[in-house]
C-alpha cells in the first residue's frame, strides 16, 4: 500500500530480471501473464498489473523479437502508459525504446496512435503517458525518425494552435519529454522551437505556461556547450523585439538557464544576468517581472551558503543600484567566506560589482575594488575570467579618480587580478597603463596610471622591472619629451618603492638622477612629482639615503636653479626629520631665532651624520635662509627652525664650516650665490656684531686684489650687506679702509664687479650721506676728462653703475658739469641713461646741450637712448616741449640743430614705449607745420614722424584726430604754393587718417575729412596724386556719396571729388564711368549745395569722359521729365557748362533734340528756367554746324510779334547769349548783324522791365563782340539811362561796367549821363553808375581819352578822378576780402 516499499520491490523485481532475465525468460514471462490474468480488474488492482507490465518489458528486452510474446508485452506496455504514475511512465519508455527492433515495422501505426492520444485525449495522464511513450519510440528507432514520421511538424503545428491549449500543452509534454529521452541528440530542434517556447512562456492558459516552465527547465538541464552557444544569441536578442510577450517569454527561458549542467552554467551566465538586469528597467510590468523572476532563479541554484543568505541583496542590488549597491557591498566585504564561490553566485556578485564601479560614490568604488581584489583568493580564475571585459573598463575609470583612495584600491585590484589570471589573460593592460603614463591631459590621469602600472609589475615580479627600468628612466630624463610624459614616468619612482619595498632597493641609485632633474624642470607639476619620489625614497628607505641620497641634496643645495635648491630644501628636511624622529608639520610661526629641535633630536642628527657633515648640513640650510628665491627661504627657516635647539649656539658651532662656504660662495660665478652668501654674511653681521667684523672686513679687502670677477664681485656685494646690518658707529670705525675700496671697486676692470660696486656705493651713501659723493664720486669725475680714455671709460661705467642705483642724488651732482662747454655727449648720453625717473627734473636743460654738441651721426643714434628712456610723465611732455622748441624754425635758425631735434622726435614716435596718446595733438600740428621747413632734410623726417605718430594710433582711432589736420593746414600761410613735405613723399599719413575718417568715421567727422582732402589736394604737387593715390582718395569718397548721409556730407565729399579731378585729370579715368553717375545722381538731390557741386563736377569730368552721349541722354531726360523749378534751373545750368566745353563732341541728334527742347522752354512760367534755357542756347548756338540752322535760331530769337513779355524776354536773353558765344558768325551771315542789331534796339526800348533788361544786355553784347560804334545801339543805351525805371537804369550801369575799351562814340554819349546817374535818387543807380564809370575808365590810356571826347572842364576831370580813386578802394577792399 505504500508507495515507497511499491517501489523498493519493483527496483528488486528488475534488477532479478537484468540479472536472470536471459536464462528464465520464458519462465518468468508465463508467471508474469499469470500473475496479469489472476488480477482482478479492480482500480486497487490496477497498481501491481502496471508494475507487472512494465516487469514483462524488461523481460521482453532478453526475448527474442520474433517471439509473439513480445508483441503482446508491448501493446500492454502501451496500454500502461496511461498509468498516472511518472515513474511508470518513464519505465515504459526505456522499455520501448529497447523493443525498437520489435517495434520498427509497425513504427508508423504505433506513433500515429500515441499523437491521436497525445493531442486529443482528455486526461492529462494519458497525454502524459503519450508524450512518454512518443519518446521511448523515437529513441529506439533513432533521431531520423521524427523527420521520417512527421512528429516535429505535427508538434509545431499543435504548439501553435491558438483553439485549444492541450495541443498546446500536448506539444510542450512532447518536447519536455523528447529532450529528456534524446539528451543532446535533440539539440538542433531545441533552437527552432525557441520561437514558439518564448510565446509560450506568456500564454494566456495556466497549465500551458506550466508545461512550458518544465520544458524549458529540461532543455536547458540537457543542453551542452555548444548547444548553449546556439540557443543564448537567440534569446538575447529576443529581449530588444517590441512585443513584451517575446521578452517576457526570453527572460523566463534565461532564468531556466540556472538549470544547466555546471560547465555550461558558468559559460552563459555573465552573458545573461548583465541582460536579465536591463529587463528589470523595462516599462512593461510583465516584463520586469519575468527578469525578477529569471534573477531569483539564477540565485536559488547557488549552493555557497555565505551567498545564499545574500542574495536578496544582490538581487535589490542589481535592480536599485544607485541605491542599493553601497549596502550590498559593505554586506558583502563584512561576510567571512568558508566556502568556495561558484559560477552562480559570481553571476550575481559580479554585475553588482560592475554597476558600483559606475557609480560616483567614493566609498562604493572603493569597495568595489576591494571585493573584485578578494574574489581572486575564493573562486576559480576560469569562473571569472568571463567577467574581465566587464569590470575592467569600471576599474580603469577608477583607477583616474579623483581621490586617491579610490584610486589605491582600484591599482592593488588590478595586482590581483594579474596576479591571479595571468598576463596572457590581460595583454591590454599594460600598454593602456604605459599611455595613460604619458596622458596629456590631468596629473591625476598620470598618478592612476603609475599606481596601477607599480601594482602590476609587482604582481609580474621584479624581473619585469628590472627590464622596464632603463626606459623609465630614459623617459623621466629625457628633455625632448613633453612635460606630461616626463611627469608621468616621475610618478612612478612615487609608488614603485612603496609597492616593491626591499626589493626595490637596487634601483635607488639609478632611480636619484631622475628626481633631481625633475626637480629643477621649469613645469610645476613635474617638480611636485619628482619632490613627491624624494619624499617616497627618504620614508622608505632613510637609513640608506643618507648614504644614498644625503650626498645628492648636499649638491642641490648650492645648485644654480632655485628650483633645485628649494626642493633639495624640502628632500633634506624630510630626511632630518626621519632620522631625528621630529614632525615637519608642525607650524613655526613665530620671531625669526625661535626654535623647535630638541636636545635629543639634535644628538640622534650627529650620530646618523657625523659632526663634520651635520656641521656641513646646518651651514648650507643657513645660507639657504638668505637664498635670493622666496620659496628657498621659507624652507630652510622651516628646516632649520625643527631641527636646531638654539640658533647663537649652533651657529658658533658651525662658524668655521659656515665660513668657509661663505667665501667659497662670494667667489662663485653664480650671481645668485654670491648674493646668498653676502646676505648670509650680513645676517651674521646683524646678530654676532663686533665679534665678526675685525675678521671678515681685512678678508674682504684682500678679496677685492683677486684675480677672480667672481670674488670680486662677491666682496663688493658682501661689504653692502655688512654696511646694512652694521651701526653707523661701527661703519665710521673702518671708514678710512671701506672708501678707497668701493672707488676702486668702482674703477673695476670687470663690469659685473662696477655692478656691485654701485650696490656697496648705495648702502655706504645712506649711512654716511654727502660725504660719500665727494669721496667717491668727485675722483671719478676728473678721471672723466684727465685720465687715459681706457680709465676714463671705466670710470664712466662706474659712475653710470652709481647713477643706475643712485640716480636723484648723483644726478644733481653730476648734470652741471657735464653740460658746460665743452660738453662731454658720450658722458651725458651714458649718464642719462641710466638715471631712470630722477632724469625729467634736468631734461629742460639737457636736451638743448645735447642738441647743441652733437657733431656726427654715430654722436645722434648713441643720443637716441636718452629719448627712449624717458617714459613716465610728465617726462614725455617736458622733452616734447624742448623738442618743439628746438625744431621750431622760426626760433632756431639753425638746420642743423632743427634736424636733430626733429630726428629725436622721429625715434620717440617710432621706438619710445612711453604712452604719448595725449600729445597727438601736438605731434600733428607740428610735424604738418615742419612739412613747409625750408630744409629738405627736415622735411623728410618731420614726414616720417608724422608717419610714425599715425602708426602708432588705432584705426578707430584715427578719425578723431581729422579737426587736428585741418586746423594744422589751415595754419600754413600759403595760399596758392605746394607743401614741401607732401612734394618729396607723398601725402600718406595724413592721407590715413582722412581714408579711415571716410570709412569708419562719424558724418561728422566724414564731411571733415572730406574738407580736409580738398586742403591736401590743393597743397600737393600733381605728379604725386597719381596712380594708387588717386585710388585711396576716389574710392572711399565715391563709397561715401553712394550712402544714406546728410546734404553737409554730400557737398564737402563732391567738393573733394572736384577738387581732385581738377587736379590730376587724367589720372581720375579709372574712376569716370562711378563719378558721372554719382554727379547725374547727385543733380537730382533735394539740397541746392550739393547740386551746385554736381554740376561743377559734371563741368571738369565731362572733357575727359571718352563719350558725352549718356551725360546728354541722362540731362535730357531730366530737363524733360523734372518739373521742380530748381532742380531744371541746376540741370539747364550744367547743360550749358557741358555746352560750352564739350559740345561739339554732342551728337547731331542731341543738338536737334537739345535745341526743341529748349526752343520750348522759352514760354515756360518760371523765369530762372526761361534765361538758363536761353544761356543753354548760346553755348548751343556754336556747335551749331548748319547756318542755315543757326541763322533759324537767331531768327527765332529775333521774332518779336509773340504777345507774351515773359517769351519776349527768354528770346531777348537768348539774343544775348548766342551773340556772346558766336559774335564772328553773326558778323559774318549776310544781313544777320543788322537784324540783330534792330531786334537787341527794340527788346530794350520795351516798355516791359524784364523784357528790356536783357534788351539792354543784347545791345552791350552787341557794342561789345559785334558792332562797337553802331550809332543806334550806343541811343538806345543812352536813352535807357534816361529810363523812368530805376531796374532799367540799373541795367545800363551794370552792362557799362564791363566795357573796359569803349570806343569814343559810346564814352561820349554815355560818359555824361553816367556822370548825371551819379547823384540818381536811387541808391543802387548810384553806386552802379560809379562803378561803371570805374570800369569804363580803369586804364589810364581810356581815361585820358575820355577827357578829350567828353567836356573837358575841371569839374568834370575832378567828378571822374574821385569817382575813380573810390572805385579802387572798393575793389581793393573786395580782393582782400576774397
Amino acid at each position: 500500500r505504500r508507495e515507497e516499499v511499491r517501489g523498493a520491490v519493483m527496483d528488486a523485481a528488475r534488477s532479478i530480471i537484468t540479472a536472470h532475465g536471459e536464462k528464465l525468460s520464458a519462465e518468468l514471462m508465463q508467471h508474469l501473464d499469470k500473475c496479469v490474468r489472476e488480477l482482478p480488474n479492480t482500480s486497487e488492482a490496477d497498481p501491481v498489473r502496471q508494475s507487472l507490465v512494465v516487469l514483462m518489458g524488461d523481460l521482453a528486452k532478453h526475448m527474442d523479437k520474433d517471439n509473439t510474446k513480445v508483441k503482446e508485452v508491448i501493446e500492454k506496455l502501451l496500454l500502461a502508459l496511461d498509468t498516472p504514475s511518472q515513474q511508470v511512465q518513464e519505465s515504459i519508455a526505456n522499455c520501448l525504446a529497447s523493443l525498437s527492433s520489435t517495434i520498427k515495422p509497425d513504427a508508423e501505426k504505433i506513433v500515429s496512435k500515441l499523437m491521436d492520444k497525445l493531442l486529443e485525449s482528455p486526461k492529462y495522464s494519458q497525454r502524459r503517458g503519450s508524450a512518454h511513450g512518443l519518446a521511448g519510440v523515437v529513441k529506439g528507432l533513432g533521431i531520423p525518425t521524427l523527420k521520417q514520421l512527421g512528429v516535429i511538424q505535427e508538434l509545431q503545428k499543435a504548439i501553435r494552435d491558438k483553439k485549444h491549449y492541450q495541443h498546446r500543452e500536448s506539444a510542450l509534454f512532447a518536447f519536455e519529454t523528447l529532450c529528456s529521452m534524446l539528451g543532446r541528440l535533440f539539440e538542433p530542434y531545441v533552437v527552432h522551437l525557441l520561437p514558439d517556447l518564448l510565446l509560450c512562456f506568456g500564454d494566456g492558459n495556466q497549465y500551458v505556461r506550466e508545461a512550458t516552465d518544465q520544458t524549458s527547465r529540461v532543455i536547458m538541464a540537457n543542453l551542452s556547450s555548444h548547444g548553449v552557444k546556439l540557443i543564448l544569441p537567440s534569446l538575447l536578442s529576443a529581449l530588444e523585439e517590441d512585443s513584451w510577450r517575446t521578452k517576457a517569454g526570453s527572460a523566463e527561458l534565461l532564468g531556466a538557464m540556472a538549470h544547466c549542467a555546471p560547465r555550461q552554467l558558468s559559460s552563459c551566465l555573465p552573458s545573461i544576468v548583465p541582460r536579465l538586469m536591463e529587463v528589470l528597467t523595462d516599462s512593461h510590468s510583465k516584463v520586469q517581472n519575468a527578469g525578477s523572476m529569471a534573477l531569483k532563479q539564477i540565485g536559488s541554484v547557488i549552493k555557497n551558503p555565505e551567498v545564499q543568505q545574500l542574495v536578496p541583496l544582490l538581487l535589490d542590488a542589481l535592480g536599485d543600484p544607485g541605491n542599493k549597491a553601497r549596502g550590498c557591498l559593505q554586506v558583502l566585504l563584512s561576510t567571512e567566506f568558508v566556502h568556495k564561490i561558484d559560477a552562480p553566485c559570481l553571476a550575481l556578485i559580479m554585475p553588482t560589482v560592475k554597476c558600483a564601479l559606475e557609480q560616483r560614490s567614493v566609498e562604493t568604488k572603493r569597495n568595489a575594488a576591494q571585493i573584485i581584489r578578494n574574489m581572486y583568493s575564493l573562486t576559480d580564475q576560469k569562473d571569472l575570467s568571463p567577467y574581465l571585459s566587464d569590470v575592467l573598463p569600471g576599474l580603469k575609470q577608477s583607477l583616474v579618480d579623483p581621490v586617491p583612495e579610490v584610486r589605491a584600491v582600484c591599482a592593488k585590484a588590478l595586482g590581483t587580478m594579474v596576479k591571479g589570471m595571468g598576463e596572457e589573460s590581460l595583454q591590454e593592460l599594460l600598454p593602456w597603463l604605459l599611455s595613460m603614463l604619458k596622458s596629456e591631459g590631468s596629473s591625476v590621469d598620470r598618478s592612476g596610471a603609475a599606481q596601477g602600472l607599480s601594482e602590476v609589475l609587482l604582481a609580474q615580479g621584479v624581473h619585469h622591472l628590472e627590464q622596464l627600468m632603463p626606459h623609465f628612466i630614459a623617459s623621466a630624463q629625457d628633455s625632448t619629451s613633453p612635460a606630461h610624459v616626463r611627469d608621468g614616468y616621475l610618478m612612478l619612482f612615487v609608488y614603485l618603492p612603496a609597492a616593491f619595498k626591499e626589493e626595490f632597493v637596487p634601483f635607488i641609485n639609478d632611480a636619484i638622477p631622475s628626481i633631481l632633474k625633475g626637480l629643477a624642470d621649469e613645469s610645476e607639476y613635474i617638480r611636485d612629482s619628482a619632490l613627491r619620489g624624494g619624499q617616497t625614497i627618504v620614508n622608505h628607505y632613510s637609513d640608506m639615503a643618507v648614504e644614498v641620497f644625503l650626498p645628492e641634496l648636499e649638491k642641490g643645495l648650492f645648485d644654480d636653479n632655485w628650483r633645485i635648491r628649494f626642493s633639495s630644501m624640502q628632500l633634506l628636511g624630510d630626511l632630518l626629520y626621519k632620522i631625528s624622529g621630529l614632525s615637519g608639520k608642525m607650524s613655526t610661526e613665530s620671531e625669526e631665532d625661535d626654535n623647535f629641535g630638541t636636545e635629543e633630536a639634535r644628538h640622534t642628527i650627529i650620530e646618523a651624520l657625523g659632526l663634520e657633515r651635520r656641521n656641513w648640513v646646518l651651514s648650507g640650510l643657513y645660507m639657504g635662509r638668505s637664498d635670493v628665491a622666496l620659496l628657498v627661504r621659507q624652507a630652510a627657516l622651516h628646516v632649520w627652525k625643527v631641527v636646531v635647539t638654539n640658533t647663537a649656539r649652533t651657529l658658533r658651532e658651525i662658524m668655521p664650516t659656515l665660513i668657509n662656504l661663505l667665501l667659497g660662495s662670494l667667489a662663485n660665478r653664480n650671481f645668485d650665490k654670491r648674493s646668498a652668501a653676502a646676505r648670509t654674511l650680513g645676517d651674521l653681521v646683524r646678530k654676532l656684531g663686533e665679534r665678526v667684523l675685525p675678521e671678515v672686513i681685512p678678508m674682504l679687502e684682500e678679496g677685492l686684489r683677486s684675480q677672480e670677477l667672481q670674488k670680486r664681485q662677491g666682496v663688493c656685494i658682501g661689504l653692502s650687506e655688512i654696511i646694512q646690518h652694521t651701526s653707523k658707529e661701527q661703519v665710521m670705525l673702518y671708514l678710512d679702509s671701506l672708501l678707497p675700496t668701493v672707488r676702486s671697486a668702482l674703477c673695476d676692470k670687470e663690469a659685473d664687479v662696477r655692478v656691485a660696486a654701485a650696490q656697496t656705493f648705495d648702502s655706504l651713501h645712506s649711512t654716511l650721506g654727502h660725504r660719500t659723493l665727494d669721496e667717491v664720486l668727485t675722483p671719478l669725475m676728473n678721471s672723466l676728462s684727465s685720465g687715459e680714455e681706457g680709465e676714463s671709460e671705466v670710470a664712466l661705467d662706474g659712475v653710470r653703475q652709481v647713477m643706475a642705483v643712485k640716480s636723484n642724488v648723483v644726478l644733481p651732482f653730476v648734470i652741471p658739469r657735464l653740460i658746460k662747454p665743452p660738453v662731454d655727449t658720450k658722458a651725458l648720453i651714458l649718464l642719462c641713461s641710466a638715471a631712470g625717473e630722477a632724469l625729467h627734473r634736468h631734461l629742460s636743460s639737457i636736451v638743448p646741450a645735447l642738441i647743441r654738441s652733437l657733431k656726427d651721426q654715430e654722436e645722434l643714434e648713441s643720443a637716441y637712448s636718452v629719448v627712449l628712456c624717458v617714459q613716465e610723465e610728465p617726462g614725455p611732455s617736458i622733452l616734447l616741449q624742448e623738442l618743439f622748441q628746438a625744431a621750431a624754425s622760426g626760433q632756431v635758425d639753425d638746420g642743423a640743430a632743427r634736424l636733430t631735434a626733429m630726428s629725436f622726435l622721429l625715434v620717440m614716435c617710432e621706438k619710445s614705449p612711453a604712452n604719448l596718446t595725449e600729445h597727438v595733438p601736438q605731434l600733428l600740428a607740428f610735424t604738418i607745420r615742419a612739412l613747409n621747413d625750408p630744409l629738405d632734410a627736415v622735411c623728410e623726417k618731420a614726414w616720417l614722424t608724422l608717419d610714425a605718430v599715425v602708426k602708432r594710433l588705432k584705426p578707430k582711432e584715427l578719425p578723431r584726430y581729422t579737426g587736428n589736420v585741418r586746423r594744422a593746414l589751415a595754419s600754413l600761410s600759403m595760399r596758392d604754393g605746394e607743401l614741401r613735405g607732401f612734394a618729396l613723399k607723398g601725402v600718406g599719413p595724413v592721407l590715413s587718417i582722412l581714408k579711415e575718417g571716410l570709412i569708419t568715421g562719424t558724418p561728422d567727422e566724414k564731411e571733415e575729412s572730406s574738407r580736409v582732402l580738398v586742403r591736401v589736394i590743393h597743397l600737393t604737387p600733381t605728379a604725386v596724386l597719381t596712380g594708387r593715390v588717386v585710388m585711396l582718395i576716389a574710392g572711399p569718397l565715391i563709397r561715401v556719396l553712394g550712402d544714406r548721409y546728410g546734404w553737409q556730407v554730400k557737398v564737402a565729399t563732391l567738393e573733394a571729388l572736384v577738387e581732385l579731378v581738377r587736379k590730376v585729370g587724367m589720372a581720375a579715368k579709372p574712376f569716370i564711368p562711378q563719378l558721372q553717375a554719382s554727379y547725374l545722381k547727385a543733380l537730382n538731390d533735394p539740397s541746392q549745395p550739393v547740386r551746385v557741386q554736381a554740376m561743377a563736377g559734371l563741368r571738369e569730368l565731362v572733357p575727359l569722359s571718352p563719350r558725352v552721349d549718356p551725360v546728354f541722354n541722362e540731362l535730357i531726360n531730366g530737363i524733360k521729365k523734372n518739373e521742380e523749378m530748381a532742380i531744371r534751373q541746376t540741370m539747364l545750368q550744367a547743360l550749358c557748362g557741358i555746352l560750352e566745353s564739350s559740345g561739339a563732341r554732342a551728337s547731331e541728334k542731341h543738338r536737334s533734340e537739345l535745341l526743341d527742347i529748349l526752343v520750348a522752354l522759352q514760354g515756360t512760367a518760371q523765369e530762372v528756367n526761361r534765361i538758363e534755357s536761353a544761356k543753354c542756347l548760346g553755348s548751343l548756338a556754336a556747335h551749331l554746324t548748319p547756318p542755315e540752322q543757326f541763322a533759324g535760331l537767331v531768327n527765332g530769337l529775333l521774332d518779336r510779334r509773340e504777345a507774351d513779355w515773359a517769351v519776349l524776354q527768354s528770346r531777348a536773353a537768348g539774343l544775348v547769349a548766342v551773340v556772346r558765344a558766336c559774335p564772328t558768325r553773326i558778323a559774318d551771315a549776310v544781313g544777320l548783324e543788322e537784324r540783330a542789331i534792330d531786334g537787341a534796339a527794340a527788346y530794350a526800348s520795351s516798355d516791359r522791365v524784364p523784357v528790356s533788361v536783357q534788351g539792354i544786355e543784347a545791345v552791350a553784347a552787341l557794342l561789345q563782340h559785334v558792332s562797337g560804334t553802331k550809332p543806334s545801339l550806343i541811343q538806345v543805351l543812352s536813352q535807357c539811362l534816361e529810363s523812368e525805371s530805376s531796374d532799367v537804369r540799373l541795367a545800363v550801369c551794370q552792362v557799362c561796367t564791363d566795357m573796359h575799351d569803349a570806343s569814343d562814340p559810346l564814352l561820349r554819349a554815355i560818359l555824361p549821363k553816367l556822370l548825371h546817374a551819379t547823384a540818381d535818387s536811387n541808391s543802387a543807380v548810384k553806386l552802379a553808375a560809379a562803378e561803371a564809370i570805374g570800369g569804363m575808365l580803369q586804364e589810364e590810356k581810356v581815361l585820358q581819352r575820355c577827357l578829350k571826347v567828353v567836356d573837358n572842364t575841371t569839374g568834370t576831370a575832378n567828378q571822374l578822378q574821385e569817382i575813380l580813386r573810390k572805385a579802387k578802394a572798393t575793389n581793393k577792399y573786395r580782393q582782400l576780402n576774397n
